[in-house]
Formats: C-alpha cells, sequence, structure tokens
C-alpha cells in the first residue's frame, strides 16, 4: 500500500503520466525480444523535470529505470522490473537545425525517418538504417549504436552523435561533446558527479598497459558494427590518452553510443549529417544456389562501390509466400534460390549507375557463384527493400511453437572471415540439427543468424544457452563482435566477460560505477548481467492453456498462437505519413495501449495467466479493444499477419456472454432490419433522421455523436428494383452470367449505386442474377455476436455453393460485406470446403470488372471520351483483403479520365465506430491524418470516389463533398 501511495503522489507530481494498473505493465513487460518483466509503472514523461523526478523517486526507493522509445529492442534492452520511461509519446522534438553545419538536434523520441523526411528538402539526411526507419527513434538508436543496411557506405550511429544533453543518476544535467585535452582535465578537477566521471575515466584508461590490453582482446577494430560492452576502444582513441591521436579530441558520446541507457538519461541529441545519396539507384540481386556460394561472393561485390549489400536466404524468402503485402515485392525472384545478395549501386546519372551495375554483374559473372542478376530500378528497388526490411516480422509467420529465436543474429566478423566464419557456424548448427536462417548485412561482415527453437520447452531452452555459448566462443576464435548493431541487452550481456576478458570487463564495471553508483539505470544489461535463460517471455514446460473458440483459428493452432505470432517488431508503429493503413488508432493516440502489438499481447497475458473460467472476461481487454477500428491492415501489413479484426470479435463474444449486451450494441448490430421495417416508410424514417429535434433525441438516447449526420433510407430497395428490372432484359447472349450479393447496406441505404451496377453490367452484355441472400453478417462480425454472423454465413454458403464457380462468379459492391465471403465465412461456416470454394470465385466489383478488361471483354471504346479528375479512397478492408489498384484500373478505363489514389490509410468512420459518441473525436482525428486535407485540397471540378459506404459518410461529415462509388462513375461514362 506504501509503494502504491508513494506511485500515486509521483503520479500527481509529473507533467506527464505515469501508469501502475495491471493492463499497463503487462502491455510494457515485453519488447521485441524473448523476454518478459513486469515493470513497476510506466511513465510517459513530458519535460525534462519529469525525468529528474523519476530519478529521484528511483534513487529513494531503490528501484530502476528502463528507458525505451519504441521498444523493437531484441536483446531484452527494453526490459525490467523498475519504471519504464518510454519518451515516444512527448519527447519528439525536432530541436535545432544547421544547414550549413549539417547538423541537427533532436529529443529521443524523434522517429528516424521523420527526421529525414524533415532533412530531405535541405538535401541532407541522418544516414544509419535500420529495418525499424520507419518507427525505430533516435534516442534508441544511440542506445544501441544502430547501423542498418547503409552502414558500408554511412558508418554506424556512434559515428554521427556529436553532443547528448543528458540527466545523471543524481538529477544533474551535463552536456556531453568534444573537448581538448586542457577542458577534459579541467573536468577532472571538479567535485560534481561529471566531474568525478571524467577523473574515474581518465584514472581507469591512462595506463598503457591498460590500452595495450584493450586493443588486444576487443573486437578487430576493422568491424564498424561492434557493440561488445562499452566502446572503451574509442575512447582510448582521443589525444587525451594517446599522443598518437593527437588531433582528435575527446567525446564522451562514443560510450554513452551503445550503452543501452545504463549510463544516463538522454534528452537532446545532436547529429551530424550526410548529403543525400546520389539520386540514381539500381540494385542487382544476385541468386544463388547456396549459403556458400552466396557468402564466397560477397568479397567481390565489396571491391564495387556499394551503398548496400544485404543478404536474404530461402527461409525468409518462403515466409514472404504467406504475406499478401509481400507477395507483390517478390517479383524479382527468378527460381528457387537459396540466398540472394542485394547490391545496391547509386550514381548521379542513369548512364553512370547503369555503368557500373554492369561492371558488378561482370564480377558475377566472371566468379561462377551466382545463377542470376536481375537489374532492379525505380520502385522495384523499393519493393525489394520493403521485402528485405520486412525480414525480422516474417519470421512470426512460422506457424506453432518453433520460432526464430534473436540470441546469436548479431555477430560480425571482417569480411575476409565471414565465409569461414559460417563454414564453422553451419557445422556448428548441424551438430545441434538446426537449419539457421541466414540474412541481413552481408557486406559489413554481419548476418542475422538465427536457430529455430521452442523456448516453452525446457531442452530448446537449454539449447538456448548452449548454442549461444558456443557461437560466442567461435566469434571470439575470429576476434569478432558478438553485438554487432542489436546490442547486448539481456541475451548476450552475460558474454562480454568472454568475448572481452575479465579485466577488460571490470573496466566497464568500474565506468558503470562511476556514472551510476545505485545502479538507477538499466540495471541487467551490459554489465551485472541478467541469465540470459531466465525471464522469458513463456513460462518453460509449462501446461498449455486450451483456449475454446466460436471463431475458427486452427489455421495459427489456436487463439493463443495467433496472439504469439506477434513478435514486438512494431510495424503498428508506424506514422502515417508512412504509408499504410496499420494502425489508425494508434496513429491518432500515439499511445502504445492502441497498437496492434498491444491488443495481441494484452490478449496473450490474460489468456495466458488468467485463473477465471473466460480467460476473456477482464475489463482491462475492453480497454485495449475500445479503439480498434476493425480495419484488417494488421492481417496484411504486419509481417506476422497477426489478425487482431478477428481477435477482438472473438474477444467481444466471450466477454459479452459473462457481462451482456448493450442497447446500443443491439442497436448496431441488427441495424439492417432496423432499415428494412424504415424502408417501408422511407420519407417518414429520412424525416425523423434528419429533423434536428427527433435526431438530437435518437442520437442522445443511443449513445451516437450529435456533429454526425444519420444515414437516409433509399425511396425503394434493390431486391424491389431487381424484380422489375429483369422483366426487360434480354433472354440470352451475355458474355457471362454473375451473382450480384445484394448486400444490407446497398439494398436499403445505397440503392441508387447498386441500380447503376445493375445497369452498368447488364450495358456491358453481363447477365445479372441476385438471389435471396441472407445479410453478410458485417455488422454482427463488428460486435462480436458472433452466433449471429455464423447463422448467416451458413445461410448464405449453403445458398451459393452450387452456384459459384469460375464460370459464374459471385461479386459485391460494398468491400465490408463481400468481402466477409473471403475472410471471416472461413472461420465461421460449417461447410468450410463450400465456404473455400465461394470465397475463390467472390469478387469485389472492381476486381471483377479489372479481370474482364484483362480478358478483353470489356473496352475503352464502350466508355465516353470526356476529360475528368478524380482522387480516390479505397476501404480498409480492399486494402487488406484485396487490391485497390482494381479501383484504379476501373477508374481510368474511360480513354481521359485522369485518376490518382489518395494515399489515406483508414477514413475514421468504420462502421459504427465513428457514430459512437465516445469514439468521434479519434474518427475525425484520424481522417484529418491524410484523406480530409488531400480532398479539401482538391478543385470543385475534381470527383471524390469511395467505395466504402461508411467512407463516404465520413467524408461528408469531415469535408462537406460528397464522394461517389466508382461503379456510378464508370456507370455515368458508359457510352
Amino acid at each position: 500500500m506504501g509503494l502504491k501511495s508513494d506511485l500515486q503522489t509521483l503520479r500527481k507530481n509529473l507533467s506527464g503520466e505515469l501508469f501502475f494498473d495491471d493492463l499497463m505493465r503487462a502491455l510494457y513487460a515485453t519488447d521485441a525480444s524473448v523476454y518478459r518483466m513486469l515493470p513497476m509503472a510506466v511513465a510517459y514523461p513530458k519535460h525534462y523535470d519529469d525525468i529528474k523526478k523519476l530519478i529521484h523517486f528511483a534513487r529513494t526507493h531503490e528501484t530502476s529505470l528502463i528507458p525505451r522509445t519504441a521498444g523493437t529492442s531484441l536483446a531484452g534492452q527494453c526490459v525490467g522490473k523498475g519504471i519504464v520511461v518510454d519518451v515516444s509519446k512527448h519527447l519528439t522534438k525536432i530541436l535545432a537545425f544547421d544547414a550549413e553545419k549539417q547538423t541537427v538536434t533532436v529529443q529521443p523520441g524523434v522517429v528516424r525517418d521523420v527526421l529525414n523526411n524533415f532533412l530531405r528538402p535541405h538535401g541532407l539526411f541522418f544516414g544509419p538504417n535500420t529495418s525499424t526507419s520507419n518507427r525505430c527513434m533516435i534516442g534508441g538508436m544511440v542506445g544501441n549504436n544502430s547501423s542498418g543496411s547503409t552502414s558500408i557506405k554511412y558508418g554506424v550511429t556512434r559515428d554521427k552523435v556529436l553532443e547528448m544533453h543528458t540527466i545523471l543518476s543524481d538529477g544533474s544535467e551535463v552536456v556531453f561533446g568534444e573537448m581538448t585535452v586542457d577542458q577534459f582535465q579541467k573536468k577532472t578537477k571538479e567535485t560534481t558527479l561529471e566531474g568525478l566521471i571524467y577523473k574515474s575515466i581518465y584514472d581507469v584508461l591512462k595506463p598503457e598497459s591498460v590500452q595495450q590490453q584493450i586493443v588486444s582482446n576487443f573486437p578487430k577494430s576493422e568491424i564498424h558494427r561492434r557493440n561488445t560492452g562499452y566502446a572503451i576502444d574509442e575512447l582510448i582513441k582521443s589525444e587525451v590518452f594517446s599522443s598518437s591521436f593527437s588531433s582528435k579530441m575527446f567525446n564522451m558520446c562514443k560510450v554513452l553510443s551503445g550503452s543501452e541507457g545504463t549510463l544516463a538519461f538522454t534528452t537532446q541529441i545532436t547529429l551530424k549529417l550526410d548529403k543525400l545519396p546520389p539520386s540514381e539507384v539500381i540494385m542487382i540481386a544476385a541468386h544463388f544456389g547456396s549459403i556458400e556460394n552466396c557468402l564466397n561472393g560477397v568479397v567481390p561485390v565489396m571491391t564495387h562501390d556499394l551503398f548496400a549489400c544485404e543478404m536474404m536466404d530461402k527461409t525468409i524468402l518462403d515466409c514472404t509466400k504467406n504475406n499478401k503485402t509481400q507477395q507483390e515485392n517478390r517479383g524479382f525472384l527468378q527460381g528457387d534460390p537459396k540466398a540472394i545478395l542485394m547490391c545496391e549501386l547509386r550514381a548521379n546519372t542513369l548512364q553512370e549507375v547503369e555503368k557500373k551495375a554492369k561492371a558488378l554483374i561482370k564480377t558475377l559473372e566472371d566468379t561462377g557463384l551466382s545463377y542470376a542478376y536481375p537489374m532492379l530500378k525505380g520502385d522495384h528497388v523499393d519493393k525489394a527493400n520493403n521485402l528485405r526490411s520486412a525480414g525480422l516480422g516474417l519470421l512470426g509467420n512460422m506457424i506453432g511453437d518453433k520460432k526464430a529465436v534473436a540470441c546469436i543474429e548479431d555477430t560480425a566478423v571482417i569480411l575476409d572471415d565471414l565465409s569461414h566464419y559460417i563454414s564453422e557456424f553451419t557445422a556448428l548448427m548441424k551438430s545441434y540439427k538446426q537449419d539457421a536462417v541466414y540474412y541481413a548485412h552481408a557486406g559489413a561482415g554481419e548476418l542475422h543468424l538465427r536457430p529455430i527453437l521452442n523456448l516453452k520447452k525446457n531442452e530448446d531452452v537449454t539449447l538456448f544457452r548452449k548454442i549461444t555459448t558456443e557461437v560466442a566462443q567461435l566469434v571470439k576464435k575470429y576476434r569478432g563482435s558478438l553485438s554487432g548493431e542489436h546490442g547486448d541487452g539481456i541475451v548476450r550481456a552475460e558474454f562480454i566477460p568472454m568475448m572481452i576478458g575479465d579485466a577488460n570487463y571490470q573496466l566497464l564495471k568500474d565506468i558503470k560505477k562511476a556514472f551510476d553508483k545505485d545502479n538507477i539505470f538499466n540495471p541487467g544489461k551490459i554489465v551485472d548481467a541478467l541469465p540470459m535463460d531466465q525471464s522469458l517471455r513463456y513460462s518453460v514446460d509449462r501446461d498449455e492453456p486450451e483456449i475454446p473458440t466460436f471463431l475458427d483459428f486452427s489455421k495459427s493452432q489456436g487463439i493463443l498462437r495467433e496472439t504469439e505470432k506477434c513478435n514486438g517488431s512494431g510495424d503498428c508503429r508506424k506514422l502515417s505519413e508512412f504509408g499504410g493503413v496499420m494502425c489508425p488508432s494508434y496513429r491518432a493516440t500515439q499511445n502504445e495501449k492502441d497498437t496492434t502489438r498491444a491488443r495481441a499481447n494484452a490478449l496473450r497475458e490474460f489468456l495466458t495467466n488468467s485463473n477465471k473460467d473466460n480467460r476473456f472476461n477482464h475489463k482491462e481487454l475492453t480497454e485495449v479493444f475500445d479503439l480498434c477500428l476493425s480495419c484488417k491492415a494488421c492481417a496484411s501489413e504486419c509481417p506476422s499477419s497477426v489478425d487482431v479484426a478477428s481477435l477482438k470479435a472473438e474477444f467481444q463474444y466471450q466477454y459479452q456472454k459473462e457481462n451482456g449486451v448493450s442497447l446500443r450494441t443491439k442497436l448496431f448490430a441488427y441495424n439492417n432490419q432496423l432499415n428494412k421495417w424504415s424502408s417501408r416508410v422511407p420519407g417518414v424514417a429520412n424525416t425523423i433522421f434528419s429533423n434536428s429535434f427527433t435526431a438530437y433525441l435518437l442520437k442522445r438516447i443511443f449513445g451516437i455523436a450529435r456533429n454526425r449526420a444519420l444515414p437516409l433510407i433509399s425511396n425503394r430497395n434493390l431486391k424491389s428494383y431487381y424484380t422489375d428490372f429483369i422483366k426487360n432484359r434480354k433472354p440470352e447472349g451475355y458474355i457471362k452470367r454473375v451473382y450480384l450479393f445484394n448486400d444490407e447496406f446497398t439494398n436499403f441505404l445505397d440503392t441508387p449505386i447498386g441500380i447503376d451496377t445493375l445497369q452498368l453490367l447488364e450495358g456491358l452484355n453481363y447477365s445479372v442474377e441476385i438471389m435471396d441472400n441472407a445479410e453478410s453478417g458485417r455488422a454482427f462480425l463488428s460486435k462480436g455476436l458472433l452466433e449471429k454472423a455464423k447463422e448467416f454465413a451458413n445461410k448464405n454458403v449453403d445458398l451459393y455453393k452450387d452456384k459459384i464457380s469460375e464460370d459464374t462468379p459471385l461479386i459485391g459492391i460494398e468491400p465490408s460485406a463481400i468481402y466477409t465471403f473471403k475472410d471471416e465465412y472461413l472461420k465461421l461456416a460449417d461447410d468450410k470446403g463450400s465456404a473455400k470454394k465461394i470465397a475463390k470465385n467472390t469478387f469485389l466489383i472492381e476486381e471483377f470488372i479489372q479481370n474482364e478488361i484483362e480478358l478483353g471483354h470489356i473496352t475503352q471504346d464502350q466508355f465516353t471520351l470526356e476529360k475528368k479528375t478524380i482522387k480516390f479512397h479505397g476501404h480498409c478492408h480492399q486494402k487488406s483483403l484485396g487490391n485497390q489498384f482494381s479501383s484504379f484500373a476501373v477508374l481510368n478505363l474511360p480513354k481521359h479520365y485522369k485518376v490518382t489514389i489518395i494515399p489515406s490509410g483508414c477514413c475514421g468512420m468504420a462502421g459504427s465506430f465513428g457514430y459512437e459518441k465516445e469514439h468521434y473525436d479519434i474518427s475525425m482525428k484520424i481522417g484529418e491524418h491524410t484523406l480530409f486535407p488531400a480532398i479539401r485540397n482538391a478543385s470543385k471540378g475534381v470527383i471524390i470516389s469511395a467505395n466504402g459506404t461508411s467512407c463516404r459518410h465520413q467524408i461528408k461529415d469531415g469535408t462537406q463533398r460528397e464522394a461517389k462509388h466508382p461503379i456510378t462513375i464508370l456507370r455515368e461514362a458508359l457510352l
């Protein structure tokens, strides 16, 4: 009670936020590593004074602070039992920029790619480039001394850090930067903690014997990716310690970079920038028939002026087959390579870079090691790089409990040793019957090698230690670095004494003590290491929980393993400026709680550790799922394909079994029935819905946002129109017959779009059949009423199972409705075989028309020659389960139509979500990210198009512009 009271007092004294509830502690118990520790609390400091107060609290309560930015650490740097201090929410400012001096000063929570977007107009950039660059932050990059794919050209983060503003363990603010010998000596005379630090470092490192000991035992200096312990081998390369470096000033930032937040708390970082690389780029993607040939090819290709030299093996490439987003990036692959080397060349002119590319291909041909070397240009280079960048997360696609484990994935040796080292490494892996994963930075002598282990089992946890130990010994043999760019953390810190010797390790302990004698900052990392095989994410040899579910999660071997697919890579934290849809709620709040990762982690925590009969019955889960819009982006954009929309639906169903269903939930779920009744008297209904007084009453009673316009009922439903429509059509001579799914939204609310569809398809010579189908069940799915959704799924599968085929497809107008056949019905329907057959032959109407265009059945000359400009916004489900370029192709069918896709994510409406009063502000904030500004910037003559009914309502409410369905636009263009 005393600690809780003290935490409550601390929370009141902070400008930022402090959390110590079970949910937030659970969310911050893990990062992207294999470790799990429940922290005491989680802090979001708003100002530097908050950090001082946290330091004071930690010191007086004998606890610790664990600094965190994006939480993508692979070695366990961000987990601990103290207070996790997340700077990613508030400390995100670019503070100063000097274009002439090519420097920038940032707070630690600035995202690397956000920084580079800011710098690009000035012709500058920050060079180190990790695979997580669209969400990783500068503070984390400094903490890990990150490198990435460009290090062979631009070096590592340590090379770029000029100055760091820090708060020391006594709460004093200190600026570390370059200093002369005289300035250094003056510092050693000060009686402050800063002065004592300088004096201690001088006393420890000054003896020549110590310096020789460091040089002899640290990793070879030619390895620029070396993060084993504190970089004291860099500190001694200054005029303070040696006359051999008379022109090199001392800079404490060398040792702070890569210190993993164990020495001081960083508040500002000044970086040296580089000029943007040459604009013309070509990638040679050399294909190899074996890992050995690939590695033997590294040295010869590195004789060329490469900007990157990255490797991916067959295991990674095969993982991409199961990820929709990455399937589109596989186009350059030829055959079935065991490995590829992605060699990037740049120059100022296309002619020059092509010359370099031909020279590189000639070298590859001369070696005889590679069997193919496609030359990639333009967006094909971006696609290949996206495939590579997704590598870490894609490993999470491995179904079951065996995973590619991060422990030996960060080793680096000099290039001349690489093939020999890997040969011995492979032999070692074979002795353990391991087929390791090989990928990453071959040109820098570093490969991310991973064993495949089940860390839920004691025998594999034993292997976890054995393999790491033997690989550490092997790396030591080559005087390599066990930690190249991912840091020591928990997983490798235990091996530092082996790697650099006990005497050098004692030097590290002395430095830690000088900075942080009370062990406040991130204890258990680098020195006095925590055991690498304890505090694991999963309890070893546990009785695996059996979680019965309504939806079918057998594809992932159950719902718990579906949550466990999340490996923490944090792709769901990317911001809207980097494209995609995932994750709209995080983009609006920038709270970890509102990420895809948090939802998977929270559900995993409670399903694993709950002692309730119904493990879903926890109010904390209602909180973490509250802002999930079920956009489905995670199912395709998350490299591990974690399907949070399905997890949410299952959670809602199970939770409501215990806690009941609210009146508003029933209202939204049964809205089709209400619309059916209203359609009998549409004039009366619409008067009630549009009259300010009656609409106000309805909104207030049912908790609907007062700024929302209620949807109006069409004067006639589509089924009624179709009955008259078929009376007048010709009896035969059609190209083919199609079945149109009469969804619940089109039938009663958007009937004119349904009529346009019938008229368009008939005009294009297709016979359209509408059967007496049930509603899709989308509204019930969104509210977790799965039994009712299953009822509709079974009815529709039974209705169409003997009708739908390759020759007679099922097509739909509303994306959220038609895609239930391709997604949820496969998890709901009793007749799985028929459901799969129907799904295979089900298309969004734009997809169907695009296919018919490619078959030559629909041509440009059937449409107007008028000129029109169109901006199109695609539905989230289309982006996730289909392809919005089908809508783009359809809208471009008229010869003089100029169409652009708005690079928007989710519109923010998401069915009933945006109507609910407590979600209205978030809904509109999501719309404001990209969609609303793009529409407002469009001139009056530009046609706005959107194929989702929710999207069109959101556009109307947010911009006062009417958006047309692509089919309406195409029908109007039909000659």
